[in-house]
């Protein structure tokens, strides 16, 4: 497969996702302003409470831009409501007002910043500055773009403009302790206009991305190489019909391990590029199959080629560090020491292409997450809300492979037996990529079949007449 199949099989990929993208927002945004989820056109958020027991609550400043020229008129950007009600009925103060100006007023005053807004069972956050009640109360001053005052709850409304805002609530004499709920809601006038944009770009990036994509997965002309080549040798078949092989060097570099990380880069953007291509082409084969029971073979050809170059990769840095040789820039079926093929399915169950990617991969799932990746979990520190923390535990693989680069380093030599069972890790791994990529029907064993040779099964011999003659009867 080409250099110009490869670069139109990434562009495609990408603009596919992109597609994709644009058309749900702009589906969004049209059934938004079209439906019944905003209120006389305004979306509203849920009323939430803030308190201080200072003298003002403020929000950072709301920079929309100063520059001359500005091709949005003022006033068009959107309408802005902010409803406050004092929780003990007392009156209250509301305002938008210029950044410097509100500054200006509040200087040396007593404040909290509000650095988030509470949502669920998260609470708000404040960024607090000490300081003196202010010299007069906020509704006298006269800077405010647009201000509410009194009992009850107070609702202003702002045609937003640019500009850097602050939005000011205090209590209407400028006393400390305020405690509050709070609400906003937003109108934008062009939100269809955008969401109509959106799906109208969408459309033509699909568009551009299905023509990309076909071009990249066109079947070979005649007498090309295949790219799936099946079997494994001439003396029986592998046990799975995805096979995936690697021969060992025997004079590795003791160092090199140590910088393949960084020779290995220009690969992992391109892959990162393919991947994008393989998992839409997958939702478009798996679309094919349900329809025609026929993986497309263009298609196949290239998902193939996706993964046979992810496992070259792997294969020469850190998924095995099996070899120094450099690995190609092809998708093609090339002379390397790692290689990874699939027998081509000529039908595959309709049926099965609905469940088989995630109900019935979950056992194979969890077993290769511990191979490759170790367990992921989310942890919410309880007494510092929203600080979420992502643990990775380092893959089995991983551990495995890091072992050897230290053999390597200080022996010289890559433990045999080491090697053959990372093979037999990275093996049952793609094997379920492969079923799980909807290439095959047949359900991934659960076994470890290592070393750097597939096991194969002996390949049914048909007897010879010649050598088996009839049984008189």
């Amino acid at each position: 497969m080409g250099a110009g199949k490869v670069v139109a099989g990434i562009v495609g990929g990408l603009l596919a996702l992109a597609a994709a993208g644009l058309l749900a927002v702009g589906a969004t945004l049209v059934w938004v302003q079209g439906s019944g989820v905003a209120d006389d056109g305004f979306l509203t958020s849920p009323t939430t409470g803030l308190a201080t027991a200072t003298h003002a609550l403020v929000t950072p400043d709301i920079d929309l831009g100063v520059r001359p020229g500005e091709w949005v008129p003022a006033g068009r950007l959107a309408t802005v409501r902010i409803g406050v009600a004092d929780r003990q009925g007392e009156p209250v103060f509301v305002g938008v007002g210029p950044e410097d100006q509100v500054e200006d007023y509040l200087a040396g005053v007593g404040r909290a910043e509000v650095t988030r807004v509470g949502t669920g069972l998260d609470t708000a956050r404040y960024r607090t500055k000490a300081g003196d009640a202010p010299a007069t109360p906020p509704g006298s001053q006269t800077f405010w773009a647009t201000s509410a005052e009194g009992s009850g709850e107070q609702v202003l409304s702002w045609d937003v403009a640019r500009g850097s805002w602050m939005v000011v609530i205090m209590n209407a004499d400028g006393s400390a302790g305020v405690d509050v709920d709070v609400f906003a809601a937003a109108r934008v006038e062009w939100l269809g206009l955008a969401g109509v944009l959106a799906i109208v770009l969408g459309l033509l990036a699909a568009s551009l991305a299905a023509v990309l994509l076909v071009l990249a997965v066109r079947r070979p002309e005649p007498g090309s190489t295949p790219t799936a080549a099946a079997g494994t040798g001439s003396g029986g078949r592998g046990v799975y019909p995805a096979t995936l092989e690697g021969h060992l060097d025997d004079d590795l570099s003791r160092g090199l391990w140590l910088v393949k990380w960084l020779l290995v880069l220009p690969h992992l953007v391109v892959l990162g590029f393919l991947w994008a291509a393989f998992v839409v082409l997958t939702m478009v084969a798996g679309l094919a199959i349900l329809f025609t029971g026929r993986y497309p073979r263009g298609i196949f050809d290239f998902n193939v080629g996706v993964l046979r170059w992810s496992w070259r990769v792997a294969y020469y840095a850190y998924g095995a560090l099996g070899t120094d040789r450099y690995p190609p820039f092809t998708l093609d079926d090339v002379e390397y020491p790692a290689t990874f093929r699939v027998d081509y399915p000529e039908r595959l169950s309709r049926g099965l292409v609905l469940v088989k990617w995630w109900l019935l991969a979950i056992p194979h799932y969890l077993i290769v997450g511990l191979f490759t990746s170790g367990l992921v979990w989310w942890t919410t520190d309880v007494g510092d809300p929203g600080d979420a923390a992502l643990r990775v535990g380092g893959g089995l693989i991983g551990v495995l492979v890091v072992v050897a680069g230290f053999a390597l380093l200080f022996t010289g030599s890559y433990p045999r037996g080491l090697f053959d069972l990372v093979m037999g890790l990275q093996r049952w791994v793609f094997r379920v990529t492969a079923y799980a990529g909807l290439m095959r029907d047949e359900y991934p064993p659960f076994r470890l079949d290592t070393g750097g040779a597939e096991p194969t099964v002996p390949t049914p011999v048909e007897p010879d007449d010649d050598r088996f003659p009839p049984i008189p009867m």
